[in-house]
């Protein structure tokens, strides 16, 4: 099949770090189309072999076993080529039409890698020169936009000019392997479905802990923040992925749909909840790998007067029948403990104990994300027969201990294994919409979090936390209020 992919901001940060990545992945295991081209698209003064001289300098920086060699790169590198384009002016578009038509590809995927600020211009561009007839699909990144006005904008223009089906609204977590063997687990299976309810669901945490700091990010991140980053789009999109019913079939709108109930199920923030049930935080100096690293506040490109949270703790409940009561705990920030992202899904205790067991929460089904990727079924069995005899002459209770089943999917599937940018990358090629994010999801997502972004405009500013840690106690302080402790403090 032939396609064109032209990647718009063709020489930053996402394309080398992610995208060219990803694509060499798919060229490297046979599953990207070879009849087709990648395009990038900069203001940089670049001829095609200059810039493939670039793209190769920057895989330096990628995984040791993700790294083509000079001769794999060579071959990949004919798919490359490259645009001088100004994205503010309408000639270049039309320059950019002329090569396309050139070789009057069977697919062509527009992917808007630029500051969400160019997302409206980049897709009035594109139409004004012809350039989205039905062959055209654009994939946009998150952040779109920055409020539920701004994001309605967004969605607006470029629903003038484009039909929903061509819009590709990236969410990579969704294309996470794990996140994948979920709806697997769920849905392709007949052993977990029945209790997954309230009645045997005690609550259920998301974390998402980076370790690392704001990095070269701190301009752009000060204007976003947490909530907006992380919490509007990849965590609630989680969220669903666990809490939606079960769809009635695999096509790509059931599946959305059942998102969108859950996202409208989300109970409303009230002033009392905004006060109970969410704790932002901003890190200050401290210890992260065995060095002393600085505070948000002192990091390049941070107004020192910075009220931006780094760090964002929320409790939430779905008012549905399947999971009235059930609290969800959503957690994410970075100079954390560690780098740690994963589902929690905590069990209710036996109705009636006749075992000694030990304290705590012991049952638990562990989806990790990121960096180890699997499942985990957390238990409780019997090691040995250590029953011990009573004064009458009886067995008293035996001890049971924690044990756990480890599904390592790196282990069990090895070269097999697709990345969450590689599957999202061939899901747009090939046109399937199943794991790209609708616009009236993304448009609840924002109704929801918008009382917190009002909130926090004249609160007292963010908790300090010191780098290093898990967030301000006030996080562990919201969910013991409901008898609950986060995983790291069971």
């Amino acid at each position: 099949m032939s396609f064109d992919l032209v990647l718009f901001g063709g020489t930053g940060d996402l394309a080398w770090r992610k995208l060219m990545p990803a694509l060499f992945q798919a060229f490297r295991h046979g599953s990207l189309p070879q009849d087709g081209r990648i395009v990038g698209v900069a203001r940089d003064d670049l001829s095609d072999d200059q810039y493939r001289e670039l793209i190769q300098s920057r895989f330096s920086a990628v995984e040791g076993a993700k790294r083509p060699s000079p001769e794999e790169f060579k071959k990949f590198a004919s798919m490359l080529h490259y645009l001088r384009m100004d994205l503010s002016k309408p000639a270049d578009y039309a320059s950019l039409a002329d090569l396309l038509k050139q070789r009057d590809a069977k697919t062509i995927v527009m992917y808007v890698a630029t500051a969400p600020a160019l997302f409206t211009q980049v897709v009035e561009q594109i139409a004004a020169a012809g350039l989205n007839g039905p062959r055209t699909r654009v994939v946009l990144e998150k952040p779109l936009g920055h409020d539920l006005a701004s994001n309605r904008a967004i969605n607006a223009a470029v629903g003038k000019v484009l039909e929903e089906k061509q819009v590709f609204r990236i969410d990579h977590y969704l294309g996470k392997p794990s996140v994948q063997n979920l709806f697997a687990m769920r849905f392709g299976n007949a052993l977990f479905e029945p209790i997954w309810r309230r009645e045997h669901i005690a609550n259920i945490q998301i974390t998402m802990a980076e370790d690392l700091g704001v990095e070269k990010r701190g301009a752009f991140y000060d204007q976003t923040g947490a909530l907006r980053d992380m919490v509007q789009n990849h965590a609630l999109q989680l969220l669903c992925a666990v809490a939606m019913e079960p769809p009635i079939n695999a096509h790509a709108d059931a599946i959305r749909d059942e998102k969108l109930k859950v996202l409208r199920a989300l109970k409303p923030w009230t002033p009392e909840s905004l006060g109970l049930h969410a704790v932002r935080g901003q890190y200050t100096a401290g210890t992260a790998y065995g060095e002393r690293v600085q505070g948000y506040r002192d990091e390049p490109g941070v107004n020192p007067d910075s009220r931006t949270e780094t760090f964002v703790a929320l409790r939430t409940e779905i008012a549905n029948w399947r999971w009235a009561g059930v609290p969800f705990y959503i957690r994410t920030g970075k100079r954390l403990a560690s780098r740690d992202a994963r589902i929690e899904v905590n069990f209710r205790p036996t109705p009636h104990a006749i075992y000694r067991a030990p304290a705590g929460n012991v049952n638990k089904l562990v989806i990790n994300l990121q960096p180890k990727d699997g499942l985990e079924l957390h238990m409780l069995a019997q090691a040995q027969d250590n029953r011990q005899r009573g004064g009458n002459g009886h067995a008293s209770a035996a001890q049971l201990a924690p044990v756990q089943l480890d599904l390592d999917f790196d282990k069990r599937f090895g070269a097999e294994r697709v990345g969450a940018y590689e599957r999202l990358l061939l899901d747009v090629i090939d046109g399937r919409l199943n794991l790209f994010v609708r616009s009236d999801e993304q448009e609840e997502a924002w109704r929801w979090v918008e009382p917190l972004i009002d909130s926090w405009e004249s609160d007292g500013g963010p908790r300090p936390y010191a780098a290093g840690t898990w967030g301000p106690s006030a996080s562990s302080a919201m969910i013991a209020r409901d008898g609950f402790a986060w995983g790291e403090e069971q």
